[in-house]
């Protein structure tokens, strides 16, 4: 055994973080409770073909478990009316349509906690033991508009098929009747994600799959295995990374960079790694490559809809930059550090000031199953990895001249 494997502490750590199976299935249980809900007989949306579908890190893959048994689980889901337009409904009164339903469904489950009203959605919280809530973004169907708009700028706009228009209470034109709407693609940018690491997916799908046949518990096909039963190196290290920078910003929770700007980095930078510390390093070494200077502002552009902006606040706040900054300098020295420590305590040890003392000591555990002899042992960590190399980490800001990778 060789006991000084990064590879296998990182795999530890990540089962730490990952969220059990049966929350994904209850999420999805719940958005699909809900569009059953929409296409009843007496439903006043029926006719407005109304599909609702999960969003964010529940659908790609990348979620994390809360810090405590205290927090939940943010499962985000849309609510697109494919039978509506822009020029039918303002985004308000859209957005209240909508809010009937969702009030009637709340009553009919006898749901205890009040509905809410997020600036962009409609917040149905779960009894206490559920531990989530799920918020509801009214859409309607925008792919023609972002299609014209994309090639009018000579853009990408092979994304766009499923666009959406969103609300948002905070916008000047929400109560106005006018195509101008905020913009979104959840289906597109997951599948823009999933085209990051497919290869890759698709051998740990067949292996998972094959495991399972094995043990006798499943006898579907690759096509009927949930997403959710893979995980790839990409969403590994993207799920290590967002903890990591949790308990870095845990006391300035307004500087700490934000999700979609790590997971858009990450994807960039991940070349088809087959293990979670090759992709590690590799998104480490390289992520900050994506980020485009043009001279004015700092670009970290939206893959499936290249005229977003996800770093716009760092061009507002140079501090939210700055702290980008100093958490990928943190994971480089910290990640370094765990790589070349000769035992799992020395790992654990070097990790728990931004992974957490609680995960990082559990993951060791699951590795030596308590031994103190084990935890102390040593080894050669090359052969179990597969010879993977320490990383080395450029000091040098990098400042691209042009956005690159953005395909």
């Amino acid at each position: 055994m060789h006991v000084n494997s990064i590879e296998t502490f990182l795999e530890a750590l990540r089962k730490e973080l990952e969220v059990p199976d049966y929350r994904y299935e209850q999420a999805e249980q719940s958005y699909t409770s809900l569009g059953r809900w929409l296409h009843r007989e007496a439903s006043t949306v029926r006719q407005f073909d109304p599909q609702v579908y999960c969003q964010g890190s529940f659908r790609l893959g990348t979620a994390i478990r809360p810090h405590t048994d205290a927090e939940e689980y943010d499962v985000d889901s849309v609510v697109e009316l494919r039978l509506l337009t822009k020029r039918d409904k303002t985004q308000q009164q859209l957005k209240a349509m909508l809010g009937v339903e969702i009030q009637a469904y709340h009553d009919a489950m006898a749901m205890v906690k009040p509905v809410r009203e997020g600036n962009r959605c409609w917040i149905l919280d779960y009894a206490d033991g559920a531990q989530f809530h799920m918020d509801v973004v009214p859409a309607v169907p925008n792919h023609d508009q972002q299609y014209r708009l994309l090639t009018a700028s000579f853009l990408d706009a092979r994304w766009a098929s499923t666009a959406i228009a969103i609300t948002d209470r905070r916008e000047p034109t929400y109560t106005l009747l006018t195509d101008d709407w905020p913009r979104s693609n959840p289906k597109g940018y997951a599948n823009w994600f999933a085209s990051r690491q497919a290869e890759v997916f698709e051998r740990r799908q067949r292996a998972v799959l094959d495991s399972l046949r094995r043990q006798g518990l499943v006898t579907a096909s690759v096509e009927r295995l949930p997403a959710f039963k893979v995980k790839t190196p990409l969403q590994s290290a993207i799920m290590i990374l967002k903890r990591h920078r949790d308990n870095m910003f845990a006391q300035e929770l307004d500087l700490r960079p934000i999700s979609v700007i790590i997971t858009t980095l990450s994807a960039h930078a991940y070349n088809n790694q087959d293990t979670i510390s090759g992709a590690l390093f590799a998104i480490l070494n390289d992520m900050d490559k994506f980020i485009v200077y043009d001279g004015a502002k700092w670009i970290v552009a939206n893959p499936t809809d290249p005229m977003e902006n996800f770093a716009d606040k760092w061009n507002r706040d140079p501090k939210k930059k700055e702290a980008f900054d100093a958490w990928l300098r943190q994971a480089r020295a910290d990640f370094y550090a765990a790589a070349q420590a000769a035992t799992f305590q020395d790992m654990a040890n070097a990790l728990i000031p931004r992974m957490g003392y609680a995960p990082s000591m559990r993951a060791m555990d699951r590795l030596t199953g308590g031994s103190r002899l084990l935890r102390a042992a040593t080894g050669a960590s090359a052969a179990a990895v597969g010879s993977v190399a320490a990383p080395s980490f450029a000091n040098a800001e990098r400042r691209p001249s042009k956005p690159q990778g953005y395909a």
